[in-house]
């Protein structure tokens, strides 16, 4: 198998992701979610998604899609990158165990799917703010935060490329 399909094969439907998690529970993995667009992968997602891997066995990513990401309304022209492009790419990095598209503004209905033992996102929110809060403490999972990389954002680098024309 090339190497290309073996990232690929990380991005996982609904169907294998069930059966892919069906079997890491199977095993009794720790199993980590975390969720963003990832339109220009830089230093401070790779921080951040090295870190939420360092608090489990394997790391799942819901990636939003380009519809996703429209309704969140993070400015004219974004995503940059199409949602297959984000996938793979946030797929090839070897802390991820599998990527999972999602159309809705929030990852909500995916967490209730993924039940993780472990939910991670920025430490620009409060752990009772964070979606999906309720369904996995309700479980006996937990709800942590990282601290972000400072000087790294998307829009940073997006506004730096717009000011060097």
């Amino acid at each position: 198998m090339k190497n290309l399909d073996i990232i690929k094969n990380k991005i996982l439907a609904s169907g294998k992701l069930q059966r892919t998690l069906n079997l890491w529970r199977f095993q009794q993995k720790k199993i980590v979610f975390t969720n963003g667009c990832f339109d220009i992968l830089h230093l401070g997602h790779i921080d951040y998604l090295s870190k939420a891997k360092d608090k489990g066995d394997v790391l799942i990513v819901g990636v939003n899609t380009d519809r996703s990401v429209r309704l969140l309304d993070k400015g004219a022209g974004r995503p940059i990158n199409d949602e297959q492009a984000r996938a793979v790419i946030v797929a090839a990095l070897h802390f991820v165990d599998a990527v999972v598209l999602f159309d809705e503004e929030t990852p909500y209905e995916l967490i209730k799917t993924v039940l993780p033992d472990v939910l991670v996102k920025g430490s620009d929110y409060q752990p009772e703010e964070i979606v999906g809060y309720d369904v996995v403490t309700s479980r006996g999972g937990k709800v942590e935060t990282i601290d972000y990389l400072p000087g790294y954002s998307t829009t940073a680098i997006e506004q730096k490329i717009r000011n060097a024309r």
